[in-house]
């Protein structure tokens, strides 16, 4: 009986500790992160590519971007949503969308981890000239 007891401790150890480390240790993972490429200008009624990259260390099907937002003046126009088993290409991803520019618009993106959180919203302007 003594044998079985071990190997269970030594199973719950092991698993413990890997738990800790998936999503303790910054080395290994880290929060959802996420940049905007888009014109600093465009003509009245032109229709621009914004291009969201996202970047995020270790996704997998415990730990992984979950979701990334865009909003356009503070309204949402696009989300994408992320799961086990519906997890991002990679630890670098990119989407993009097509915005028709009618007057200035500022540009708000962000992404979440399922475990460590975002870090934080980034917004771009676009001007109309």
């Amino acid at each position: 009986m003594e044998g079985p007891m071990k190997i269970r401790a030594g199973l719950f150890v092991a698993a413990i500790a890997s738990i800790i480390v998936v999503t303790a240790v910054p080395g290994f993972a880290d929060r959802t992160g996420i940049a905007i490429e888009a014109p600093d200008t465009a003509k009245n009624g032109q229709s621009i590519v914004i291009r969201v990259n996202i970047t995020h260390k270790g996704n997998n099907f415990i730990h992984h971007t979950n979701w990334v937002y865009l909003k356009a003046d503070g309204k949402e126009i696009a989300r994408w949503e992320f799961s086990s088993g519906k997890l991002p290409e990679g630890e670098v991803f990119s989407r993009d969308v097509s915005l028709t520019i009618t007057a200035p618009v500022e540009i708000t993106a962000e992404g979440n981890c399922n475990i460590h959180g975002s870090r934080g919203a980034v917004t771009k302007k676009i001007d109309v000239r």
